[in-house]
């Protein structure tokens, strides 16, 4: 099974579930059915998103600089620059 057929199973099965809740067919206590269901796709949805902006604010500034891959591509700016020229194109 593939990663993303095992995602849509699971955000499916996580549907179907969230759907017999939101209806009453799994019985839950009142206070939990009214104040608690209706709400979960939203807390669901800031929890992933707090969590996504969490790993890139981490991820970029944990990221640490490469100069030699700096470098190299300066370089090859110049020598596309370089045949651009020699091609009559003014850059």
């Amino acid at each position: 099974m593939t990663r993303a057929t095992e995602t849509f199973a699971t955000l499916g099965i996580a549907t179907v579930i969230y759907i017999a809740l939101f209806f009453g067919a799994l019985p839950l206590p009142e206070v939990i059915q009214d104040k608690i269901i209706p709400v979960l796709p939203w807390w669901a949805l800031m929890s992933f998103g707090s969590y996504s902006l969490g790993y890139l604010g981490y991820h970029v500034m944990t990221f640490s600089d490469c100069p030699d891959a700096y470098t190299e591509l300066m370089g090859e700016i110049q020598q596309a620059k370089t045949e651009l020229r020699s091609k009559g194109v003014s850059v």
